[in-house]
C-alpha cells in the first residue's frame, strides 16, 4: 500500500489528519531533521562570534548565508540527509555531513570541522525536541486551551443568572446558577495553564557526557559552561540544564507533561459534564442537515463531539504518563530508551488537538433549554431545607435540622404547598415566616 490518510496505521495521521496536520512542522521526521539544521546553524555561528580563529566568518552576510540553510530547509533536504543516513546509519552525523555540503560553495574547507565541533548527538536532540515542543505550545496548543477559556467565558457570562438544581452524589442538592458551574471550568483550565507556562523549557548542551571535555581540552582557556548557557537561554530561548549526564536530565519535561495531563483531565470532567447535562436535556445540540445520529435510529442527536475530545484527551493522558515517568530515568550516563521514546512527543499533542477542536466544536452547537432545567428545580422542593434549617439557628430554633430532616427525608414528594404548610407550623413570627417562604429553589442560589 501507498502510505496515505487511508492506509496510516495511525488514526493521528489517518482519520484524523485534517485535525492534526498543523503539527507536522513541528513533530514529524522532516520537522525533527529541521530543528536539527537549524540548532548545528545557529551553534555554529555562536562558535563564530567566540573564537576568534574563526572571526572572519562573523559577518551579517555569511551568518544570513548560514541560517538560509534551515529556513529555506525543504523536504528534498531532509530526503537527502536520509540518503546520507543510510550510509552513516547516524542520523545526527547525516545533518553535519548536509550541512557540510550545504555550505561548501561559500565556507572554505577549514572551517567544516567546526560544524558540530565538541558535540555529540544529544547536545542537539536535546536542544532540537525541547526548541520544537516550545514553539508548537506557543503557536498551537496554547491558543487551542485559550479558545475554549474564552468560549467558556462567554457562557458563563451568559448564563450567570440561570438557576440549575445542582447533583452531589447524583442526587439533588442546594441550587446553583449555570454559569457559575461553567466558571468553575475557566477557573481551573487558568490556574493549571499559568502553572504550565511557568514550568522552564530547558535543554542539555554540555558535550559527550555533560563536562564540556572535548572543548575545553581543545580550547581549555575558554569558559564554555558561560557558552553553553549564552547559547542555550538567549540564541535558542531555551534553559540550560547546568548538571547533566550525556542526555537531558528530563525533569522539566516531565513536569510539563504531567502539566499537560493534568490540563487534560479538567477537560475530560468538562466534556463528562456537559454530555451529562445534554442527556438530562438541559442543552439540545444544532442540527446540521444531512448528518445522521444512528444507522437505525432517526431521532438521535448524539453528543459525538464531547465523546471524541474525551476518548483523545485520554489517549494523551496515557502517552504523557509514559513520556513524563520514563524520560527522567536513564542507566548511569545514558542508555538509548529516551530516543526511541522522545520520537513520540508529538503524539499525546495531536490527541490534544483533535480533542480541543472536537470540544470547541461541541460547545458550538449546544442550544440551551431552560425549560428543562426549570422543571427540574420545580420538581425539588426539598432542597429548599438547607436554607431554611438555617434561618431558624440563627433564630434560636430548637433541633430545625432534625425537624426539616423529619420532613423532606422521606419517599413522599415535596412540594411548594408542604413546605408552605410545613412553615406555617413554625413557632416563629410572621415576618420570619414570610422570610422562609420567600425561598424557593430558582432563588436559593447563593452568590
Amino acid at each position: 500500500m501507498i502510505l496515505s490518510t487511508l492506509t496510516a496505521i495511525s488514526p493521528v495521521d489517518g482519520r484524523y489528519r485534517n485535525k492534526a496536520e498543523n503539527l507536522a512542522a513541528y513533530f514529524s521526521e522532516y520537522a525533527l531533521i529541521k530543528y536539527r539544521v537549524r540548532v548545528e546553524i545557529e551553534y555554529f555561528i555562536a562558535l563564530s562570534e567566540f573564537l576568534p580563529q574563526l572571526g572572519e566568518l562573523n559577518t551579517p552576510e555569511i551568518k544570513a548565508e548560514l541560517r538560509k540553510v534551515y529556513v529555506d530547509f525543504s523536504e528534498e533536504d531532509a530526503l537527502r540527509i536520509k540518503e546520507i543516513e543510510s550510509v552513516t546509519n547516524h542520523d545526527v552525523k547525516a545533518v553535519e555531513y548536509f550541512i557540510k555540503e550545504k555550505t561548501d560553495n561559500f565556507l572554505a574547507e577549514k572551517y567544516h570541522e567546526f560544524i558540530h565541533f565538541g558535540l555529540t548527538s544529544q547536545d542537539i536532540n536535546n536542544t532540537s525536541v525541547p526548541l520544537s515542543l516550545k514553539e508548537a505550545m506557543n503557536d498551537i496548543y496554547y491558543p487551542a486551551i485559550q479558545d475554549i477559556i474564552d468560549t467558556l467565558k462567554k457562557y458563563a457570562k451568559e448564563w450567570i443568572n440561570i438557576p440549575m438544581l445542582a447533583k452531589t452524589h447524583g442526587q439533588p442538592a442546594s441550587p446553583t446558577r449555570l454559569g457559575k458551574e461553567v466558571m468553575v471550568f475557566v477557573y481551573r483550565l487558568e490556574q493549571q495553564l499559568a502553572l504550565l507556562k511557568a514550568i522552564p523549557v530547558s535543554a542539555k548542551f554540555g558535550g559527550a557526557t555533560g563536562n564540556f571535555n572535548a572543548h575545553h581540552v581543545a580550547y581549555p582557556e575558554y569558559d564554555w559552561r558561560a557558552f553553553g548557557n549564552r547559547f542555550v537561554n538567549d540564541v535558542l530561548g531555551l534553559q540550560r540544564e547546568q548538571w547533566t549526564t550525556q542526555i537531558s536530565n528530563y525533569d522539566n519535561l516531565a513536569a510539563i507533561f504531567d502539566g499537560m495531563k493534568r490540563i487534560n483531565t479538567v477537560m475530560i470532567d468538562l466534556n463528562r459534564d456537559f454530555w451529562q447535562y445534554i442527556s438530562m436535556e438541559y442543552f439540545k445540540q444544532k442540527i446540521k442537515a444531512g448528518e445522521v445520529g444512528s444507522s437505525a435510529m432517526p431521532h438521535k442527536v448524539n453528543p459525538i463531539d464531547f465523546e471524541n475530545a474525551e476518548g483523545n484527551l485520554g489517549m494523551a493522558n496515557a502517552i504523557l504518563e509514559h513520556l513524563a515517568t520514563k524520560l527522567p530515568v536513564s542507566r548511569l550516563q545514558r542508555d538509548l530508551t529516551d530516543s526511541t521514546v522522545l520520537r513520540n512527543v508529538g503524539v499525546p499533542m495531536a490527541h490534544i488537538e483533535i480533542a480541543c477542536k472536537s470540544l470547541t466544536k461541541g460547545l458550538g452547537k449546544l442550544l440551551l433549554n431552560e425549560d428543562a432545567l426549570a422543571k427540574d428545580l420545580d420538581k425539588c422542593w426539598a432542597v429548599v431545607a438547607e436554607g431554611i434549617q438555617t434561618i431558624l439557628r440563627r433564630e434560636g430554633y430548637p433541633k430545625p435540622y432534625e425537624a426539616l430532616k423529619a420532613l423532606t427525608r422521606t419517599n413522599e414528594a415535596i412540594t411548594k404547598q408542604s413546605i408552605s404548610e410545613f412553615i406555617d407550623t413554625l413557632q416563629v413570627n410572621d415576618k420570619i415566616k414570610q422570610e422562609l417562604k420567600a425561598i424557593t429553589p430558582h432563588n436559593y442560589t447563593g452568590i
